[in-house]
């Protein structure tokens, strides 16, 4: 990965900052997988592990991996607060740009704002691998319009458009379902609304 989100910058980031940085469910995830019936997920770059939690509350058994180890001990904390889960979190350390999923094994795998220095072709490739036949593939990312994420970083990898995610689908294995701009609420009163790039697709049984 680049310096700038090596697995040392992710680690002093949640080591360091304040708690709640990604502490609700991503309301794209909510959109579109509240209606899915719950099976086996796969919550890449899970950070302080909302989205895993969300799931795991609706019954999918979710295997959530994050780069950062601190990342993951918040993750815990927010699981134990929670309470006893309808379905089983799986915490797992790696890095998305080596790590290789096993392949066909997911009915739903989700990668929200996920950053690898390669602009992410070969982890959407090694996650959509991932996803079972008839899953779903949900990725999430800044869009290049976000002007919020555009300050922080330019990156590569961190902004990506809905083509460039669905170009890298073979539509002999996939059906896109969804691939649009969307924006996101700010979490804060008063705060700029963000843009996200959202895809959702359905690999063919």
């Amino acid at each position: 990965m680049q310096e700038e989100f090596s697995r040392e910058y992710w680690e002093e980031r949640y080591t360091h900052h304040g708690h709640g940085h990604g502490a609700h469910p991503n309301p794209h995830l909510i959109a579109e997988a509240g209606e899915l019936p719950p099976g086996r997920a796969l919550d890449a770059g899970c950070g302080e592990g909302a989205d895993a939690l969300w799931l795991a509350a609706r019954g999918w058994q979710v295997t959530a991996v994050d780069i950062a180890e601190a990342a993951l001990e918040r993750a815990r904390q927010h699981e134990a607060a929670a309470g006893p889960m309808s379905g089983k979190v799986e915490w797992m350390q790696a890095d998305l740009t080596a790590w290789v999923p096993p392949e066909n094994a997911f009915s739903l795998v989700i990668a929200h704002y996920v950053h690898p220095a390669d602009a992410g072709n070969a982890v959407r490739q090694r996650l959509a691998a991932a996803v079972a036949p008839g899953g779903t593939l949900l990725i999430v990312s800044h869009h290049p319009h976000d002007a919020h994420s555009s300050a922080h970083t330019n990156s590569p990898g961190v902004h990506v458009t809905e083509e460039r995610i669905a170009d890298g689908l073979d539509p002999e294995l996939w059906h896109v379902t969804v691939a649009e701009a969307r924006t996101r609420p700010a979490p804060h009163p008063g705060g700029h609304d963000f843009h996200d790039t959202v895809l959702r697709a359905e690999k063919r049984r």
